[in-house]
């Protein structure tokens, strides 16, 4: 890792928030109705929708072929709010490892009821997933394929205490 003049990244995240953050009651509304789905790659479709569905109670809505590689599975999961997690699957097709690149993911956070949070950060525990729990209200860990997923128990829109939308 290369040395970083912290003040220079701090004056700079300063600098853009100044020029950039207007307060709520000036921004316009979003052109976005929301997240349609987030796509990730899945090297084993069962193993996913297991993972999923089983252990963090997320339902399977629909498993269609891609129309964009023949063989290929599109498949959905219901994280609420009339959101999806969606995978493809590619058979045949030799994608690599995952890996966190510019422009690639970082992670993924999905906002449970603080009860349900609770139990499901057991189910990853009974699961034998490796998890960290961070502020009482974030879990991370990764999927059977290395995706970094967050749990947060925060409602939408707010942050560890802070207003974010």
């Amino acid at each position: 890792m290369t040395s970083v003049d912290l003040d220079a990244v701090r004056r700079e995240r300063d600098r853009i928030r100044d020029a950039h953050l207007k307060p709520a009651g000036e921004r316009p509304a979003s052109s976005a109705r929301g997240l349609h789905h987030t796509a990730l790659i899945s090297s084993d479709m069962e193993r996913t929708v297991r993972f999923y569905q089983d252990v963090l109670e997320f339902p399977l809505t629909e498993l269609i072929e891609n129309r964009d590689y023949p063989g290929s599975s599109h498949f959905f999961f219901d994280i609420g709010n009339g959101n999806l997690l969606a995978f493809f699957d590619f058979p045949g097709l030799d994608v690599g490892p995952y890996a966190e690149v510019l422009g690639g993911l970082h992670h993924i956070a999905i906002s449970v009821d603080p009860e349900r949070w609770q139990r499901l950060v057991a189910k990853l525990a009974e699961a034998g997933v490796e998890h960290a729990v961070h502020s009482d209200v974030s879990v991370y860990f990764r999927d059977p394929d290395g995706a970094r997923i967050e749990l947060i128990a925060d409602p939408l829109g707010e942050m560890y205490g802070n207003t974010v939308l």
